[in-house]
């Protein structure tokens, strides 16, 4: 499976969800049921990376997706050096709540890609609504040992 050159927004006329597979239950469930009624709900944005070729009921694949949408967090769960500089009231951040990438592509740096692209697109939208952090939403440990800091 070869994958298209630009990712798109999610649109289920085109993108063939029903077939994505990354070995995630959550994610996959995601993705085939969840992501078009949160995006026409304003929840969030479901970003996909087609693959090239079409599938015989005229759809792309999907080879890899990130999902993105508004949050916040309070200063109290920040460390006090950096709390103390903020205001008492919810800080809003950008939440990177599911990024997968299809098993048939895993090991060939598509996840790298698809983390780069969810930030450049949020780094695109802090120009018209700023967010002070982007916090990510790991629902595996393997998942989370990525993003330790």
């Amino acid at each position: 499976m070869n994958w298209a050159k630009d990712f798109s927004e999610l649109n289920k006329a085109i993108h063939d969800r029903i077939s994505f597979d990354c070995g995630e239950p959550e994610l996959n469930t995601f993705i085939k049921t969840k992501a078009a009624s949160h995006m026409k709900a304003g929840i969030s944005r479901t970003m996909v990376l087609p693959a090239t070729d079409l599938l015989s009921n005229q759809k792309y694949p999907i080879c890899s997706f990130y999902s993105v949408a508004p949050g916040s967090i309070s200063r109290c769960t920040l460390p006090e050096n950096i709390a103390k500089k903020l205001p008492h009231y919810p800080i809003p951040v950008f939440l990177l709540a599911q990024l997968a990438v299809h098993k048939k592509l895993h090991g060939k740096g598509l996840g790298k890609i698809t983390l780069i692209e969810s930030l450049k697109y949020l780094w695109n939208v802090n120009r018209y609504m700023h967010a002070y952090s982007v916090v990510v939403d790991c629902i595996t440990d393997s998942a989370q040992l990525l993003f330790k800091i």
